[in-house]
């Protein structure tokens, strides 16, 4: 095998000028044969060379891990260290004439409070970044690494954005924290509103509008932003993309998509599913009460018929097959709790049943999900 060595010239260059001036030394103490001298100097060049190529890799890799850590440092730590920095001189500064007029020990004193200002203002500085941060009339957005935890960031799906429910939730000021669209979300958007089919069409308008709606609102705090992290951006799937970059934010997503639900929460991903706050809402009854229900289809078993309440949820009457078109009043007998939503079982209500209604109180709910 063979191995390519790659020599500096500048390096070179170094080794053999040092190499240069201990010879020169040591000929001023010591009678050295040029035979030696030729072997000490060739001897000392390898040498400095080695040295010289440590301390160049040594220097390189401080830079390189100084730079990195100087990216990834946010602005609020620049803004707080340097103002406290500046601060703590100004007060040195003020306090150092005073305190010369001590005289000697004022000179030992003013040296001592210099530092201490110094260190103290720096360190106020940096522990008070965000505080200070604030004061400057920066223009606040949102970067990629400057998320703080302190108000969670959310990350919004293709899904939940075509859903369109999720302005009503920001208007109803449930969510805290700053709404997150990344570029690769607009571009699926972009790419379903340029679709032949009519219906994906519609949606990915209906999406892009809803983000400029949004964006126009002063209550609501939305932010898209442009991922540029190599290990999100090698992602094909937009969903390994928003689940790494909820990893990478430290962020909880929002979304519709049942999958996308699932493998975000086995990676620990903190999910918001609109389906399952709305199902959450949802006026809730029991067995016993009475309600008024417009009966519109036929039901799946014979006899049966189907109405559905301002929220959605089913409602399938009893002997009602022939009633559809109108109001009736009907009595809970049970419901169901399933993963598509709460189906309510009712009867309509006679006059004899007004009597034995409140026995049904005692029963129980069914719930098939969860």
């Amino acid at each position: 095998m063979l191995y390519k060595i790659k020599f500096s010239k500048t390096i070179i260059g170094l080794a053999f000028l040092s190499s240069i001036w201990i010879l020169y030394i040591l000929r001023l103490f010591m009678q050295l044969d040029l035979k030696y001298q030729m072997f000490a100097g060739l001897g000392m060049i390898i040498v400095f060379y080695l040295f010289y190529s440590y301390i160049n890799a040594f220097t390189r890799k401080a830079i390189f891990i100084f730079n990195q850590r100087l990216d990834n440092l946010p602005i609020e730590m620049v803004v707080g260290g340097t103002t406290g920095l500046l601060i703590g001189i100004i007060v040195a500064v003020l306090s150092s004439f005073p305190l010369s007029l001590m005289g000697k020990i004022g000179a030992y004193i003013s040296i001592v409070f210099s530092f201490s200002a110094v260190y103290l203002g720096l360190k106020i500085g940096l522990r008070k970044a965000r505080e200070v941060y604030r004061l400057f009339p920066f223009d606040e957005k949102l970067e990629i690494k400057n998320i703080t935890q302190a108000e969670q960031a959310k990350v919004l799906d293709t899904s939940a954005i075509i859903d369109g429910r999720i302005y009503d939730v920001c208007i109803s000021k449930f969510l805290q924290g700053p709404l997150i669209v990344p570029h690769f979300v607009i571009d699926e958007l972009q790419h379903i509103a340029d679709s032949s089919d009519h219906i994906r069409r519609n949606k990915g308008r209906r999406g892009l509008e809803l983000l400029t709606k949004m964006q126009k609102h002063a209550d609501i705090k939305i932010d898209i932003i442009d991922v540029t992290e190599p290990g999100i951006l090698e992602e094909k799937e937009v969903d390994s993309k928003l689940i790494k970059l909820c990893k990478h934010l430290n962020a909880s997503i929002i979304t519709n998509d049942y999958n996308l639900n699932k493998v975000a929460e086995l990676q620990g991903i903190t999910v918001l599913n609109i389906n399952e706050l709305t199902n959450a809402v949802k006026v809730i009854v029991y067995p016993g009460e009475t309600m008024h229900i417009a009966i519109i289809k036929e039901g799946k078993e014979i006899g049966q018929g189907v109405g559905y309440l301002e929220d959605g949820t089913m409602v399938v009457v009893e002997d009602a097959q022939g009633e559809i078109g109108k109001d009736l009043e009907v009595l809970v007998t049970s419901f169901f709790q399933t993963a598509a939503g709460r189906m309510i079982f009712t009867r309509k209500v006679r006059e004899d049943s007004r009597v034995v209604a409140p026995q049904l109180l005692d029963m129980q709910e069914v719930n098939l999900y969860g």
